[in-house]
């Protein structure tokens, strides 16, 4: 119990670092990089590893560097709003489908497996033709195409909190479907909702980088670390760090919320509760 209880811990501890150090790169980057991101500087292009550039130079003479730092806050701009649309509209419609008649929560959930058949690439590339490609097409996209992944969690969540015996005694008592879902529903899913969102904030972090990738994300001259990945391509035999600096960003990025998200599962299920 105490090696298991270690293993939890330390998978929380490390993603939570991990995490810490992209948003670290974040903040610090609107206040200081080590040169313009978006300057192109030809004398400079193709240059290794040096004192001034740490990561050296891309074939335009930016500095990979400022764009790593300056890439990680459009990845978790994107994680966050992205993440946020999908939890403010699939929560509640999992509810819904949870407390509602038997038709209701049917209908619901089959909306729900109708958006769930669009993924976020696909939506991306719709909306990229109507709108133009952008930050915030990648956003709306990743975002609808998470909302069933937090309609599915709220409604399974709900249906277990609305079997519960106090609950039966709230609505013996007359209380209100609404009151039952702010007073008992919500905080009881709370645990199962963050979870989601941390996993689900790591498939938002892979689904940037590969519309970023595919040219259907964020446009340049914002530096982005799935554009720096497919800039890569044409020099990746001769220059292999072009690529594997935002590869590494990215899988950092990916594993720190993905351990996080473990840990935080062990911390809030239930069935694990007597291995504690």
């Amino acid at each position: 119990m105490a090696v298991a209880e270690r293993t939890r811990n330390t998978s929380t501890i490390v993603g939570a670092v991990l995490i810490g150090l992209v948003v670290l790169a974040a903040v610090v980057s609107f206040f200081w990089t080590p040169h313009d991101p978006e300057k192109v500087n030809a004398a400079v292009r193709l240059i290794g590893p040096t004192g001034d550039y740490v990561f050296g130079t891309d074939k335009f003479g930016r500095d990979v560097a400022s764009q790593i730092m300056v890439g990680a806050r459009t990845t978790l701009y994107v994680g966050v709003v992205a993440v946020g649309i999908a939890a403010v509209i699939g929560t509640p419609l999992g509810i819904l489908a949870g407390m509602s008649r038997r038709w209701v929560g049917e209908f619901v959930m089959r909306v729900n497996d109708l958006v769930l058949a669009f993924p976020a690439l696909l939506l991306a590339i719709m909306f990229g033709a109507v709108y133009g490609a952008s930050t915030l097409t990648a956003m709306v996209a990743i975002g609808i195409a998470t909302i069933p992944s937090f309609a599915r969690i709220a409604r399974s969540g709900t249906l277990q909190v609305m079997s519960t015996e106090y609950v039966l005694a709230a609505r013996s008592a007359g209380r209100s479907r609404w009151n039952i879902a702010v007073r008992h529903v919500a905080p009881n899913i709370s645990g199962m909702l963050i979870v989601q969102a941390s996993v689900s904030f790591a498939i938002a972090v892979l689904a940037e980088a590969a519309l970023s990738f595919l040219g259907f994300g964020t446009r340049p001259p914002t530096p982005s670390w799935g554009r720096m990945l497919q800039e890569s391509q044409e020099l990746l035999t001769v220059q292999p760090r072009l690529a594997l600096v935002p590869g590494i960003a990215i899988a950092v990025a990916v594993l720190g919320f993905n351990l996080l998200g473990d840990g935080l599962r062990d911390r809030f299920d239930p069935r694990l509760a007597g291995t504690r």
